[in-house]
């Protein structure tokens, strides 16, 4: 199994001078900190306007800004809001394709939607036509990252003309592809898709099972890949906080996945927020007594506890799993303990076998992959006769004014 580290760049109020500063700084160093302990995966969330739970609106500064401070880890977007008007599809690509560059052809491509209505409204994206619009861009996108040029279109939510976007990134066709999920009927269409599927629902590892069986059993008898290339793979995240002691890695980590659930909660399910002055740090502190508790089963607790919780997913066949690690107000100097620990006391186990369970799922789902790709519907490709010429402004406005005065 592989790992990942996951972040959202929370910030509970109050906020002081210099806090988000050091949130952005505390992450860098923790994701060097990672690199160097052989995590596999750094994935960054975007999100807009949802104060406290993520402040991280530019995942690509901070990945590439990442890129130059590691050396073998994945940089994961996790995820890029994909429908139009969050991102036009030939930004992401010119983008998703330049982190690869200067990450030497680290970029995993997660993509989403967001179902949060302060970001959707913010960005006039209809909430009926969120789901679709993520689908076009996203094949779009593909395209225009593998295709030499690309060839234009005429969509039913966005348009452009025959242009050769580029840079190209380093991964051909294009980095691997995969789609938030947050229940079983969009690891479903992950599947159906040929992409991975990043998982945020937080759940046990005998569900986790379920889950992954639907995925394998769709992506081997349904898959269309909306891109160029499949990318089978169920990552799942789970909380994270360590300590030979299981009352300290509680005291340390607990509470910040608690907020983290809680102001998940108040964006996207049961929350009213007035922006720039709701405080979601005060109503968790309210209803902290009635949280549940996380422990060994969420992944807090001692490194037996943790080993215990990564068999569970590990026979599963879940293929990664990424760590919340910053949420709330969970220390630094806490989570990069956390980490060594884990590297030196867990991560082992699991990695020992790693290159040989890849091997071999490579050879089993090798025909499933070719039938797939066999069944996608390529868009065509311009003749050279067909590529428009596109005259210089410049040009146009003289050769005009040459009109206009022979009149």
């Amino acid at each position: 199994m592989r790992f990942g580290i996951f972040y959202e760049h929370q910030l509970p109020r109050p906020w002081h001078e210099g806090d988000e500063l050091k949130l952005f700084q505390d992450a860098l160093d923790q994701v060097e900190l990672a690199d160097k302990l052989g995590i596999d995966h750094a994935w960054e969330v975007e999100h807009h306007f949802l104060e406290e739970y993520s402040h991280s609106s530019a995942p690509e500064v901070f990945l590439a800004a990442c890129s130059q401070r590691t050396k073998n880890i994945r940089l994961g977007h996790g995820i890029t809001l994909m429908p139009p008007n969050y991102n036009h599809p030939a930004r992401v690509a010119e983008r998703i394709a330049t982190l690869d560059l200067v990450s030497r052809g680290r970029v995993e491509w997660g993509t989403g939607e967001s179902s949060a209505l302060l970001e959707l409204g913010g960005f006039n994206v209809p909430v009926g036509e969120k789901r679709s619009q993520w689908r076009e861009a996203v094949e779009q996108c593909a395209n225009m990252m593998a295709m030499d040029p690309y060839p234009g279109y005429e969509g039913e939510y966005f348009s452009m003309p025959c242009r050769n976007v580029v840079p190209k990134p380093v991964q051909r066709p294009h980095p691997p592809l995969w789609v938030a999920c947050s229940n079983r009927e969009t690891i479903k269409l992950a599947a159906r898709l040929g992409i991975g599927a990043l998982t945020f629902a937080f759940v046990d590892p005998s569900e986790a099972k379920q889950w992954v069986d639907d995925y394998y059993r769709i992506f081997k008898e349904e898959a269309v890949p909306i891109g160029h290339a499949c990318n089978p793979n169920v990552a799942m995240v789970t909380g994270f906080s360590l300590n030979q002691d299981a009352a300290v890695a509680k005291a340390r980590g607990m509470d910040g996945f608690r907020f983290f659930g809680y102001a998940l909660g108040h964006h996207y399910i049961f929350g009213e927020h007035k922006p720039g002055r709701t405080n979601i740090w005060d109503a968790f502190e309210k209803a902290r007594p009635t949280l549940p508790e996380e422990g060994g089963n969420r992944g807090i607790g001692t490194p037996d506890d943790m080993r215990k919780h990564l068999r569970g997913f590990a026979e599963a066949g879940v293929d990664q799993v990424a760590f919340i690690q910053q949420g709330g107000r969970n220390r630094h100097e806490d989570i990069c303990s956390s980490l060594e620990l884990f590297a030196n006391d867990v991560m082992p186990e699991f990695k020992e076998y790693e290159a040989e369970r890849q091997k071999k799922k490579a050879e089993e789902l090798a025909p499933y992959i070719e039938a797939a790709m066999k069944r996608k519907k390529f868009m065509k490709p311009l003749s050279d006769d067909e590529i428009p010429n596109v005259v210089a402004l410049g040009r146009q406005i003289a050769e005009t004014s040459k009109v206009v005065s022979a009149d």
